[in-house]
C-alpha cells in the first residue's frame, strides 16, 4: 500500500481544487479524450490513466468513475449509478463525482 495521501479525486499526484467544482451539467456526457484509456496494469499496482507522455494512478473508486465515463450515460446518470452502487447519499456522489471529473478536464484527461 502506498504511503501517499488519497484525494477527493482518487488520482495521485494530489490534484489541486477547481474552481468550477459542481459545475457539470447534469446531461452532459463525460468521456476519456482520444488517445487517453483506463487501464488495469498489476506492474503500476492497479488502474491507470494512459495519456500521451504521462500515467496517473487511479484509485478503484476513482475508477469506477471513469469506467462509467464512455459518453454515453450523462452526469446524472452516472451519479444515479454510483449512489445506489455504494448506497451513499446522491448529493455527496455529484459534488465528490463534479470534483474528480472537472479535475481531470483541467488536465485533458476527460471531455465534459
Amino acid at each position: 500500500m502506498s504511503d501517499e495521501a488519497t484525494t477527493p479525486s482518487g488520482l495521485r499526484p494530489a490534484d489541486p481544487p477547481h474552481k468550477g467544482e459542481g459545475k457539470i451539467s447534469a446531461d452532459a456526457k463525460p468521456k476519456l479524450p482520444r488517445g487517453v484509456r483506463l487501464t488495469h496494469n498489476e506492474a503500476q499496482g492497479g488502474w491507470v490513466l494512459l495519456a500521451p507522455e504521462r500515467v496517473f494512478k487511479a484509485d478503484p473508486i476513482a475508477a469506477e468513475i471513469v469506467k462509467r465515463c464512455t459518453g454515453e450515460a450523462t452526469f446524472a446518470e452516472i451519479v444515479d449509478d454510483l449512489a445506489t452502487t455504494y448506497n451513499a447519499p446522491r448529493e455527496q456522489i455529484a459534488t465528490d463525482v463534479a470534483a474528480m471529473l472537472t479535475g481531470l478536464a483541467d488536465k485533458k484527461l476527460m471531455d465534459l
